[in-house]
């Protein structure tokens, strides 16, 4: 008897470690930025940013859960401790670093361009003097829209989410919009929207990483990046490319 009390003394001291050491990650995303976090036809929250996270969370023995607040209110709930860190198509930048964000490595490199409605004149920068054009807040499209504004001579409009920018221009209320080329060539082919993207206004791009914004929170920094790079080697990375983007 007095060793199966020791024996099951001895399990429940390990389930209680075990509870004690696993982690629980809390998680924030955007809730419109498809192919990359989007919800499908049944409501289920899916993309590439989505897929990653569980698959580097599966190669790395960690649980998590993942909620779509949008940009703003992701980058607030982690700044404020609410969540532990975001994936969100997120650019990694001096300036983002500089303020406090602490990104992962690399997992997708981006470039953001321009697009019109179909049959639109404007071929290009030249043409936008004197218009607005349309862009989400905080984001990379809108820092290189701004850095354009002033040599072409056209005002800047901020929306909250990517399909508020598309449908500006659709509505005529701008002429054009600015967004990373991945996410408006994907919204143009699967929603059939009057939108084009206009060659030539692509910029250098930059790789998006996952971020939290605590030195705290770094070992899910350190995870993130050995998952990433496990699941890179094993091809799962490229399968999860593959089924959104047909790459």
């Amino acid at each position: 008897m007095k060793k199966l009390i020791a024996v099951m003394m001895a399990l429940t001291m390990l389930v209680f470690a075990g509870a004690a050491f696993a982690e629980d990650y809390a998680i924030a995303t955007d809730t419109a930025f498809r192919p990359f976090e989007y919800t499908d036809e049944t409501g289920t929250l899916v993309g590439i940013d989505v897929d990653i996270l569980a698959a580097v969370a599966a190669d790395q023995g960690f649980t998590y859960t993942i909620e779509p607040l949008g940009w703003d209110a992701s980058i607030a709930a982690c700044q404020a401790g609410q969540k532990d860190g975001m994936i969100a198509g997120a650019s990694i930048t001096d300036a983002r670093k500089e303020s406090g964000w602490i990104f992962s490595d690399g997992y997708y490199n981006a470039t953001q361009s321009m697009a019109v409605a179909q049959g639109s004149a404007i071929a290009g920068f030249g043409d936008l003097a004197g218009k607005s054009v349309a862009v989400k807040i905080g984001t990379m499209s809108k820092d290189y829209a701004e850095s354009l504004s002033e040599t072409y001579g056209f005002s800047v409009v901020t929306f909250e989410s990517s399909p508020d920018v598309y449908q500006a221009v659709i509505g005529g209320q701008c002429v054009a919009c600015f967004d990373d080329t991945p996410i408006m060539a994907d919204y143009i082919k699967s929603n059939g929207v009057p939108l084009q993207l206009v060659d030539g206004t692509a910029n250098e791009g930059a790789d998006y990483g996952f971020a939290v914004f605590s030195a705290d929170k770094q070992d899910l920094i350190d995870k993130f990046n050995a998952g990433l790079a496990n699941i890179k080697a094993n091809g799962t990375y490229d399968e999860i490319l593959k089924k959104y983007l047909g790459e």
